[in-house]
């Protein structure tokens, strides 16, 4: 399993996301029909009525937004880790887009996360494009032939082929005994911790022990030892 890879090269990531507004009441009317119409698909036994269901907004990247993209890369023994974050999301998007275009534009270069292809690298790409960013090459996608994306997820490269189940980054993190990154909060509480306690750096906090987590999962795919915690340094 990639035994070659060197994980110098690797751009380890995690996103945190909310809906776009603080509840259904304050969408516009053409977003309440619009949102209306995708929550006939959301139903469950609990929640039926798309104010109800609005609270999942933020995993859709039209009808949700980022507040935090944590990134974890490896530098020698140090594995450094960095944040870009805040309440305007068009701000930290370019940050971390002219980031990647200056320092990830080589075709040896990888991006990594835990379910990252079926979100964290196609929602971050959608709200670039939808802020008026220019993607950067790495987050581009058409017309590349399957060898030439440069994207590797941890749960995709678990899944050894087979597509029937989801297995999340809690599940895994403890069957490899890895330190869990969930002893705060999970995905499920961001949108409260964001719009009703407004701590951001509590949501910023937890992004980063994704992260690491990510990274530590890595290193026992490729059958090395974990990150000491002495060598996790955290920058601005």
């Amino acid at each position: 399993m990639l035994y070659n890879l060197n994980l110098n090269q690797v751009l380890f990531l995690d996103i945190e996301t909310v809906p776009a507004l603080p509840a259904y009441e304050q969408l516009s009317d053409k977003m309440k029909k619009l949102w209306d119409r995708k929550a006939k698909y959301l139903k469950t036994e609990e929640a039926q009525d798309p104010d109800e269901l609005y609270e999942r907004a933020g995993i859709y990247s039209e009808f949700g937004r980022i507040v935090c993209i944590s990134v974890g890369m490896f530098n020698g023994n140090e594995f450094r880790v960095k944040s870009f974050y805040g309440d305007d999301e068009k701000i930290f998007l370019a940050e971390f887009a002219e980031m990647l275009s200056r320092h990830y534009n080589h075709p040896q270069q990888l991006l990594c996360a835990h379910n990252g292809k079926e979100f964290d690298f196609p929602y971050i790409a959608r709200r670039m494009l939808i802020n008026g960013i220019e993607l950067p090459e790495i987050l581009q996608m058409a017309g590349k032939k399957p060898w030439e994306i440069r994207h590797l997820d941890t749960m995709e490269m678990w899944k050894f082929g087979d597509y029937k189940n989801y297995t999340s980054l809690e599940l895994l993190t403890s069957i490899f005994e890895i330190p869990t990154p969930k002893d705060d909060i999970d995905g499920s509480m961001v949108r409260v911790v964001y719009y009703e306690e407004k701590d951001l750096e509590r949501i910023v906090a937890y992004c980063q022990k994704d992260v690491l987590a990510i990274a530590q999962l890595m290193r026992r795919y490729l059958n090395q030892p974990l990150i000491k915690d002495e060598h996790v340094v955290y920058t601005t």
